[in-house]
């Protein structure tokens, strides 16, 4: 494990709570110790309450927050004492271990504590980090792990069996430290679940940390035989992209909604789906129970979608006998497949990317302990108690995504800018994955937003469109909507002056590459979970056409008719297709300060008097056309196609 503290950074910290944040921050940054909410650490200062008198606090990280990134904001202060006190306790259920901890807050609107709390509060030294090193996890998921581990490290920590987070670790672990602490311990090993390091200080703590992870990678290099994965002689193949969205359709259903699923061929992923042993390694279960509210205890391997839901109803039924539970959605999370390599699965994209990310790492850790003589996970028991656990069950609230498009994909056109741009960012903002399309290379930077993929294509080419299609669907799985924004605006010219080749320009962009994609999304937008949905963006010169834009009404005009015929041949497949006609958009590439000063003394208007020529003097924007579209995409229109919706304000041509 690399040494990343920095002791001119720390310096600049402002006290121990500040120097825990650094520390944080660096475990949080080395995926191989914690991901996705894992892991915790703590301070112990002495603080004052509402009278003015001390109080000794602990502030340890709130349940759900990532290291990675977390400040002040992120740690619940306690009273230390109440906390501490807990563990004489003979048994406290999770409910009054939450009531307890909510109770022991100083701050009633501070963030939830993690359930980890109690054990930071017993570790008498001021800081105390925890993480789940993989490496560690590699040893301890073995057979014989706990040996391994009592022999490596000796009386420098002590070992706790596996007790689940919460109470249960907490009294284990205070009992073993009790009996077995030494001057020379320097941390606690949870097995199968990760190590506690601690001292005076947060660097004092993350110091230690490094030693016994190091000491832990140390002896893997030293002991392990083969294990992991060779890389196989050919790499990924082409997979059609309408078999990822099928797949993508039967997991949704299972799901009882709308899925993310993103396609890995990394080296890593790829080697693992390959092994002849597959089914013996990857369905032992992951390397920590608190892995699988993310990954569930196993993945599937192979396509069959039914019977994996058939073995997780089986696996629920066998382990909630007594119990008063409801089943989660018994989709996968993790599919492992020789041709696809590694699929990641989830609700919404951070629970997907969850999933792949913590997958990666179990992968590590298996390949790590197969070379140890062979990769034990604990028991399928353990591993249900621990996804059904509420308390863990809350982290996933915390990154689920509510958004009316939450596990739908939709595809833009023209989204580097003006409505393309408007749309995209709408559907964003309504919890949609986004696919944007556009010649302009700035469409791959057009917002950071996680959910966006930016792609530059070329539409006027089917190959070019097929290729971005294929990375698209690579990254979400499927598609459910398209957005036809991209177009182009021939310079004005009348009948009289015809230009053949501005004429060809217009027709093979507004009307060629319209055909050609909807022609491409047709069998993605069949695997639409929800039913597929598209809307074309026309203009007002379909209804009302203007002097010197031949070219582009036309293309216009041409592009609305293969809307109406996609609308009538796409009805019976579910497909509804509708149209809206925007004018006057100004905040556009097409109007330049210049050409608007033009057009408006043209007209002996304002600027703004111009903008808002419309019966109902209104600015119509990107942004609002991007919310009307957005929109017809949802439940709202489900039962409209061949629509044709004007977005002008008002237009007495088009009235």
């Amino acid at each position: 494990m690399q040494n990343l503290w920095d002791d001119d950074q720390a310096a600049t910290c402002e006290g121990l709570l500040d120097e825990c944040v650094y520390g944080s921050r660096l475990l949080g940054a080395d995926t191989a110790l914690v991901l996705h909410g894992g892991g915790n650490t703590s301070v112990k200062i002495t603080g004052t309450d509402l009278y003015g008198d001390a109080v000794d606090v602990l502030y340890v990280k709130a349940s759900g927050f990532d290291l990675v990134d977390i400040d002040v904001a992120g740690f619940a202060p306690l009273r230390l004492d109440r906390v501490r006190k807990l563990v004489e306790l003979s048994e406290l259920s999770d409910t009054e271990m939450f009531n307890e901890l909510r109770g022991s807050l100083l701050d009633p609107s501070a963030p939830t504590p993690s359930v980890e709390a109690i054990l930071h509060a017993v570790i008498p030294d001021k800081a105390v980090q925890h993480a789940h090193p993989n490496a560690l996890l590699a040893i301890a998921n073995t057979v014989g792990g706990e040996d391994k581990v009592r022999d490596l490290y000796g009386d420098r920590v002590v070992v706790v069996p596996y007790a689940m987070s919460g109470f249960g670790a907490a009294t284990a672990a205070a009992n073993a430290f009790q009996r077995e602490a030494t001057d020379r311990t320097q941390g606690v090993i949870l097995m199968n679940h990760g190590v506690f390091t601690f001292g005076d200080t947060p660097r004092h703590a993350y110091h230690r940390m490094v030693e016994l992870v190091s000491e832990a990678e140390t002896y893997l290099a030293r002991n392990s035989v083969g294990g992991r994965s060779p890389q196989p002689a050919e790499g990924p193949g082409y997979i059609d992209r309408t078999e990822i969205a099928k797949l993508r359709k039967e997991l949704s259903a299972i799901a009882g909604k709308p899925v993310v699923v993103q396609r890995h061929v990394d080296p890593a992923s790829w080697a693992f789906a390959q092994r002849t042993d597959l089914e013996a390694v990857a369905l032992q279960g992951p390397a920590t129970p608190d892995h699988v509210i993310w990954t569930k205890r196993v993945p599937m391997i192979g396509r069959d979608v039914a019977t994996y839901a058939k073995d997780y109803e089986a696996y629920f039924d066998e382990h909630s006998v007594g119990r008063d539970l409801r089943m989660l959605d018994a989709a996968p999370r993790v599919i492992l497949d020789s041709e696809l390599g590694m699929l990641s699965v989830g609700p919404d994209l951070a629970a997907q990317e969850a999933a792949g990310d913590i997958y990666l790492q179990i992968i590590n850790v298996i390949e790590q302990a197969e070379g140890l003589g062979g990769y034990s996970a604990l028991s399928p028991r353990d591993i249900f108690n621990l996804e059904y656990w509420e308390l863990e069950q809350a982290k996933l609230d915390r990154v689920r995504d509510d958004g009316e498009f939450t596990g739908e994909v939709a595809v833009v056109t023209g989204a580097a800018s003006g409505i393309g741009r408007g749309c995209a960012l709408e559907l964003l903002d309504r919890g949609a994955a986004v696919i944007g399309l556009d010649i302009a290379p700035n469409v791959v930077e057009m917002t950071d937003h996680p959910a966006y993929l930016g792609v530059p294509c070329d539409l006027t080419s089917m190959e070019a469109t097929a290729a971005a299609l294929d990375a698209g669907v690579a990254r979400f799985g499927g598609v459910d909507m398209l957005v036809a924004s991209a177009g182009l605006f021939p310079e004005s010219s009348p009948i009289s002056a015809h230009d053949p080749t501005a004429w060809r320009i217009a027709m093979s962009v507004n009307v060629d590459s319209l055909v050609q994609l909807l022609s491409l999304m047709h069998p993605l937008l069949l695997q639409a979970p929800g039913g597929g949905r598209v809307v074309v963006i026309g203009s007002k010169n379909v209804a009302a056409p203007g002097p010197g834009a031949s070219a582009y009404s036309a293309s216009k005009t041409a592009a609305n008719q293969i809307a109406r015929v996609a609308a009538l041949e796409w009805a019976d497949d579910g497909i509804r297709v509708n149209s809206v006609h925007p004018d006057a958009v100004f905040d556009t590439a097409l109007w330049t300060p210049e050409l608007l000063a033009e057009r408006a003394d043209r007209y002996g208007m304002t600027i703004d008097e111009y903008k808002r020529r419309n019966l109902m003097s209104v600015e119509i924007t990107s942004a609002a056309v991007g919310r009307v579209v957005a929109t017809m995409l949802g439940d709202v229109f489900q039962p409209i196609t061949g629509a044709h919706v004007p977005i002008d304000g008002g237009n007495e041509r088009v009235i």
